[in-house]
């Protein structure tokens, strides 16, 4: 086994080495050599090689979002690790953990004009939970294990991005058969999942109040228990509304926010204004619910999390530090049912909806819409969906997903940027089949994302193709804008069968409803290859069906 001569080289791996931080996404280039030397010729590292940083960066995030332990990034100097940032920024409000090794010039070399050189310490700002600057020199090596002991601890005990920058002269590609140093471990801590809050007058209030309001953003798949679930869906003061992302499933809930309150009255928002609003999960994704609760806001909003409660509705007065479950296992059995119509109203208002959805979708012409309800409707049980954002995470929350489904977005950040490398990288992670829906303008904005050897054949994109941004069209007042169709809808006529074929995944495309059908009827099947299915629909009606949707099922 050979090492790099680099003594930090050797104390970040040995240290990686010691914490459990295996899974390595290189990015090749010379300045980071002492780093790949270390982590590539050394058995326990698993090491990925990706070309284009920013496609490596989201493909590290989706193997994080997929196992909740740290992956570690390593690029060369300069514009390299710029690459990272978007990545960076959805690893940060996502709570993913991820760890950039930046390679860098020496001291001496910085600012005087030499190549492949920028001012790398702290580049990240406040998208970064901890910035470790190494020196180079034997002089400095308590100095830089200490730092880099406390980055990798911070993004395996907060589940957040660290960026350790690491200088090297040259020579670059020595190595030696013994390492001289081995740098002490010290342990990341157990954080506690313990409640420090008295729950006594959360309790009193709740017990008081006929309308709780709880609403969940993002969230793991199982992990809050099923008996608590159903806790929360049979009392009659409680009304659930979730996402498509918060992964929890039950009759009693609302999962179709914007399906249920869009065509709400002035009298009907103050009936569902709430005595107390319970939130958990991350992001939100309805920009409905939300002007609801700013304008109509509740008594009390208390937010659940170990980490951070957003004060999104201007309403928030409580965060209890703790996870959702451990929350709810405390505080669910000193909690009584009181009397209250409260869910009743609101779940009759869901069927009623529901009705009327199903009415419209058998009489709407092939368009976005009838697109995702088609998919949905032949989406397997057991498997990973990850859902690219813009159009395709809106219109997913609208159609009941099979409650076996693992769930994932990038909605940290809400990009369309690197939705692709993303589910890569999640799909190298997990073991279920995994699918991607997505848009065309987040599908080629990130094809690169297809660059690279660890897609699995059990791997499938579904593209919904209408030319351009769709989504302007529906925002209010956007087609009236001067060169609307170049600037923000961005029209294109671009396919993605040649890049199926440069990346040899195997092809189909479907252009109406009965040709989807017919092709969504194998499109899930196992097959030899990773799968793309390009589905194109009419640019000119998508919104037009999708406004009129909402206006019919009021």
């Amino acid at each position: 086994m050979n090492f790099s001569t680099k003594l930090l080289s050797q104390t970040v791996t040995q240290l990686c080495l010691s914490k459990g931080i295996n899974q390595i996404v290189i990015s090749p280039g010379s300045r980071n050599a002492p780093l790949t030397i270390g982590f590539t010729e050394h058995p326990k590292f698993n090491c990925f090689s990706i070309v284009d940083e920013r496609c490596a960066a989201f493909f590290a995030l989706g193997i994080a979002q997929q196992t909740k332990k740290p992956t570690a990034l390593v690029c060369s100097s300069g514009s390299a690790l710029l690459n990272y940032f978007p990545a960076i920024a959805e690893a940060f409000y996502s709570d993913i953990p991820l760890i950039v090794l930046s390679a860098d010039r020496p001291s001496e070399l910085l600012e005087i004009g030499d190549g492949q050189t920028i001012q790398q310490e702290d580049v990240y700002g406040k998208h970064i939970l901890y910035n470790a600057n190494c020196k180079e020199g034997d002089e400095h090596q308590t100095h830089n294990k200490t730092e880099i002991n406390i980055a990798l601890n911070t993004a395996i005990e907060l589940q957040g991005p660290v960026h350790v920058n690491i200088p090297f002269s040259e020579p670059l590609y020595d190595k030696v058969d013994e390492l001289k140093i081995d740098p002490q471990n010290v342990p990341a801590r157990n954080v506690s999942e313990e409640i420090s809050e008295d729950l006594h007058k959360f309790v009193k209030e709740w017990n008081r109040s006929t309308k709780k309001l709880v609403l969940v953003g993002v969230l793991e798949p199982n992990s809050i228990e099923e008996r608590l679930i159903n806790a929360l869906a049979k009392d009659e003061s409680v009304l659930v509304m979730t996402e498509a992302t918060s992964n929890l499933h039950h009759n009693n809930f609302i999962p179709a926010i914007d399906q249920l309150i869009t065509s709400l009255d002035e009298d009907d928002f103050k009936a569902l204004q709430p005595d107390i609003l319970l939130t958990f999960g991350g992001m939100v994704v309805s920009k409905r619910i939300k002007k609801f609760l700013r304008n109509y806001k509740p008594n009390a909003h208390w937010h659940v999390d170990t980490k951070k409660a957003y004060d999104t509705y201007f309403s928030l007065n409580q965060h209890i530090k703790t996870t959702p479950n451990v929350f709810l296992k405390a505080f669910l059995p000193k909690t009584v049912e009181i009397k209250s119509t409260y869910q009743k109203k609101w779940l009759a208002v869901k069927n009623e909806r529901i009705k009327s959805h199903r009415e419209y979708i058998l009489r709407a012409p092939y368009s976005d819409l009838k697109v995702y309800k088609t998919i949905f409707k032949y989406l397997p049980n057991n498997i990973q969906l990850q859902v690219a954002n813009s159009a395709a995470i809106r219109y997913a929350q609208l159609f009941d997903i099979p409650s076996s489904v693992q769930v994932f977005c990038n909605r940290g950040t809400s990009g369309i940027d690197g939705s692709v490398s993303t589910a890569v990288g999640a799909a190298y992670a997990s073991h279920l089949p995994t699918v991607l829906v997505t848009g065309d303008l987040s599908f080629f904005y990130d094809s690169n994302g297809l660059w690279n050897n660890y897609i699995p054949n059990n791997f499938k994109i579904i593209l919904i193709n209408n030319s351009g941004g769709g989504i302007f069209r529906i925002l209010p007042g956007a087609k009236n804008t001067e060169h609307f169709n170049r600037f923000f809808e961005t029209q294109h006529q671009l396919s993605a069968k040649q890049l199926a074929e440069m990346y040899q995944f195997d092809y189909t495309s479907a252009n109406d409803e009965t040709n989807l059908n017919e092709q969504l009827s194998n499109f899930f099947s196992s097959s030899e290859k990773p799968k793309i299915l390009e589905v194109f629909t009419p640019s000119e009606v998508n919104d037009t069906v999708l406004l009129d949707y909402f206006k019919f099922i009021k």
